[in-house]
């Protein structure tokens, strides 16, 4: 593969993002449903690749033609499937770089409820999964036991942490798993922001909201995607001047010492695991969680030694939000649908199985556990369950504008304690080779305790604090 064809296929990367986003601006339906511009191009080059248009074409060109592979040469497709297990370190070394770290108090008494309601999700679809892995897609599917936490991978990790496990899969010897992941964090984006959108829309109508006691419509300048004229802000600040070093060189260049941070604490994890028990566990682990801690250890001495603040997190945010555009768009955009339609029948398990857990969980148990400002707090768990942390922020601004209840703070500090361990953190990325490793039942078991404190938790301690 040439230099030439790598610029190419990168540069296709682009073009899929702009027609994406003038899809979104042009199609009303999609804007109702807030799609990203990065899963709509996503969906678009999965179209005109060669899993839909090129077998389309192939039967009347020949496999030997250039319409047999769609729009999407083979050499495009070999740069793209690599660049979401990349990007996702990048993803994960952001979490933290550029924020202040609160006192464990503050984020235990305005973020506890929340935590604890996130936290039941989170470990209940491990429970789910795992169950019905055991009973059903096991013994009638054949398939290998650590397909239950697909859910949690797929739903709460989101395509960033579906695509950071594919050389896990693949080592784990399921290298399926990784496109069933995918089409569940896709499934869970959809059905997220479809039942969250009705789920308030309801919650105003049965005056269960707080905030809104009617139905505000957005403006179609908002819904489009667009920042409009009078209220736009600067994306990011200058801290350092661009004679010296570009401000978003220097951000950059950190970012990258947070991922190599975390590479180095992983091989020397790796090396240590071996030289002492002998094992090889930690060869299965992808770099991203390592990469996050990596980003914590960055920042912790950064606040130290940083006296004049240099790093922005406005500019943090947008190298992450670039990385997690590209990584989308090239992680749906490379789906295998041979492994989807093979294994139909227990995707849709998951799925359904999947939703009915996050559904049931946010319209009974998030009432009884969250004390004031239920549905505007649990709407932001529930999306973040369902469909990444973006789902989730989406569906607190839909449900709280103006952010006049506590739901964004206690959202943020929760995510202080959830993201290292779930929705993407270390448990996420360790779950499937502990299965493997060391069957379902002790983790189904382990799972079980951790759901059972989460729900303590939330029902007889946050849950009786209720005004």
């Amino acid at each position: 593969m040439t230099p030439d064809q790598i610029g190419f296929a990168l540069l296709y990367l682009g073009l899929f993002l702009l027609i994406g986003k003038w899809i979104r601006v042009r199609v009303k339906w999609m804007q109702n449903l807030f799609l990203p511009s990065s899963v709509i191009g996503g969906f678009f080059a999965l179209f005109l690749g060669p899993q839909v248009l090129g077998r389309l074409l192939e039967p009347y060109t020949g496999g030997d033609s250039f319409w047999a592979t769609g729009l999407l040469s083979p050499e495009v497709m070999n740069v793209w499937e690599p660049l979401p297990g990349l990007m996702i370190n990048v993803v994960f070394a952001t979490l933290f770089l550029g924020t202040v770290l609160p006192s464990l108090s503050k984020v235990w008494h305005v973020g506890g409820p929340q935590l604890s309601f996130g936290w039941t999700l989170g470990w209940g679809q491990y429970v789910v999964g795992l169950l019905l892995a055991l009973f059903v897609l096991v013994p009638f599917y054949d398939m290998p036991p650590f397909v239950g936490a697909l859910i949690e991978i797929g739903f709460e990790g989101g395509h960033g942490t579906a695509g950071g496990l594919q050389g896990t899969f693949e080592e784990l010897g399921f290298a399926g798993a990784y496109d069933l992941a995918i089409g569940l964090a896709t499934v869970g984006i959809l059905s997220g922001v479809i039942i969250g959108i009705a789920a308030i829309n309801w919650g105003i109508r049965k005056k269960k909201t707080d905030v809104i006691t009617d139905t505000e419509e957005m403006s179609s300048v908002k819904k489009a995607g667009i920042v409009e004229f009078e209220n736009r802000d600067k994306a990011a600040k200058m801290t350092v001047r661009p004679e010296s070093i570009e401000p978003l060189s220097f951000h950059f260049g950190m970012v990258g010492l947070a991922v190599l941070t975390g590479y180095i604490l992983l091989q020397g994890i790796t090396w240590l695991e071996g030289a002492i028990i002998g094992s090889d566990f930690m060869t299965y682990i992808p770099l991203f969680p390592l990469a996050m801690i990596g980003g914590i250890i960055v920042q912790l001495i950064a606040s130290k030694v940083d006296k004049a603040n240099l790093l922005d997190r406005q500019m943090v945010m947008r190298i992450q939000g670039f990385a997690l555009d590209i990584l989308i768009i090239t992680a749906i955009g490379t789906v295998s649908l041979d492994v989807i339609g093979e294994y139909i029948v227990p995707f849709l398990l998951l799925s359904i199985v999947g939703i009915a857990w996050n559904v049931i969980g946010f319209f009974v148990l998030a009432p009884r556990m969250i004390p004031t400002y239920w549905l505007e707090r649990g709407i932001g768990d529930f999306g973040q369950s369902m469909g990444i942390t973006a789902t989730g922020l989406l569906l607190m601004r839909v449900a709280d504008p103006e952010m006049k209840s506590p739901a964004y703070e206690g959202f943020g500090y929760k995510q202080l304690v959830f993201e290292p361990f779930l929705g993407g953190g270390l448990v996420t990325a360790l779950s499937a080779p502990l299965v493997f490793q060391f069957g379902p039942v002790p983790f189904l078991i382990f799972a079980t305790v951790m759901l059972a404190a989460g729900l303590l938790v939330g029902l007889l301690y946050f849950g009786k604090k209720k005004e």
